[in-house]
């Protein structure tokens, strides 16, 4: 009976180890299938030079000094947590840091290796451990130009949060996992990555795409290739939804979910209507969205008012021609308040109809302070906010 039980157990280990064998050699694989942003240029120049400027394509990059927007000089490179632990982002030859302090003295030191966030409203930091990745202590928060103590983190110098799949599902295109999905901290490759959200995110892995229309030049129409125009409207929610639908429980191993798959095969997701009022405006502008008179009187999806290829931060007057798609005169639902705020209504609906609000779940701790600040996000619950309708008729 011993026998036979350390016979089950072996077996049982045997499978389980072919089975690990088999996911790593899978995911090996599966990165061979990526043709890269640079070869989609050959063909597609424009979109692509259009592309590389947008915070898609920068939510994660190698680090450089080109793309740390916070700064290195002393005095303006310190986060101070007490009067004698401070931790410094610091520059030795090529190599970026962040390191910790104590009574003048380095304690802690780790290369900033990976840089998270296009800079509109912020930055943060990972390092690599062996293959693991880890958040470093310091976030550079853009609107006041200064360093702070990284989202989440306690007024103390913090290292080891790790950084998992479903962090960087969201964060980049492709990241090959070589352990154990959802076993943290879990390893990945450190050269087996399609930084941020490139065009394969939406589009799919392309290799096979490129290679068959450079044997086939004359061959138009794209082959081996996703083509998002030709979804359902519930295929180009799901897409968006996949990062900006809230906290989704994944049931399948991240990177598992493409463009056009049912979100619902690969995560479990929370089907209770909730209040909007409770959805925070940080992370699932989907949620916001399907809450909005407008979308549930319309065939609208978030490709309606965003051009994914292009960069259009902070053109409310672009975003404000394509609402007055549907709101206008002739259809007879135009902006009641036009009498009240007047010729302005026709260059910004965004900001009384989709105002920046704080966000609760980005907090982030100032120098100086003891009570987080909150950051600001632009709410995708787009509705009437009497009282800022009030501040801007005033202006």
């Amino acid at each position: 009976m011993i026998a036979l039980v350390n016979c089950v157990n072996n077996s049982g280990n045997i499978s389980s180890n072919n089975a690990e064998n088999s996911s790593k050699k899978n995911e090996a694989e599966k990165f061979k299938m990526y043709a890269g942003s640079l070869t989609c240029a050959k063909c597609h120049q424009k979109i692509y030079e259009a592309h590389i400027q947008t915070a898609h394509y920068l939510t994660s990059q190698r680090t450089s000094e080109k793309n740390i927007k916070g700064s290195t000089i002393e005095g303006e490179n310190n986060f101070f947590y007490s009067s004698n632990v401070r931790v410094a982002v610091e520059k030795n030859d090529n190599q970026f840091f962040q390191n910790e302090y104590i009574n003048g003295i380095k304690k802690k030191s780790a290369s900033i290796d990976i840089t998270v966030g296009s800079g509109k409203r912020g930055q943060t930091f990972l390092y690599w451990d062996k293959n693991k990745l880890f958040q470093l202590p310091l976030t550079y928060f853009t609107p006041l130009h200064q360093w702070t103590n990284s989202p989440g983190f306690s007024n103390r110098v913090i290292y080891r949060r790790p950084i998992t799949s479903r962090c960087l599902e969201c964060h980049s295109t492709y990241v090959q996992k070589i352990s154990n999905d959802g076993i943290e901290p879990e390893d990945f490759s450190k050269t087996n990555i399609v930084y941020g959200v490139d065009c394969e995110k939406c589009h799919g892995p392309a290799k096979e795409h490129v290679d068959f229309h450079e044997k086939n030049p004359k061959e138009k129409k794209g082959q081996f290739i996703i083509n998002p125009n030709l979804f359902t409207r519930k295929q180009q929610l799901e897409s968006c939804r996949l990062c900006h639908g809230g906290r989704i429980a994944k049931s399948k191993p991240s990177f598992s979910f493409q463009a056009g798959d049912n979100l619902l095969d690969y995560f479990a997701i929370d089907t209770i209507v909730k209040e909007e009022a409770n959805i925070d405006v940080h992370g699932n502008q989907y949620g916001m969205m399907v809450a909005s008179k407008c979308f549930k009187m319309s065939e609208m999806t978030c490709a309606t008012c965003h051009e994914p290829h292009k960069k259009e931060t902070g053109k409310v007057t672009t975003f404000s021609n394509r609402c007055m798609n549907c709101h206008n005169e002739a259809h007879n639902n135009f902006c009641k308040a036009k009498e009240m705020v007047g010729k302005q209504i026709t260059k910004n609906c965004i900001d009384c109809h989709m105002p920046e609000l704080p966000s609760k779940s980005i907090l982030v701790l100032l120098q100086g302070k003891s009570i987080p600040s909150f950051a600001s996000m632009r709410s995708h619950f787009i509705s009437i906010y009497p009282e800022i309708t009030k501040k801007s008729s005033s202006k």
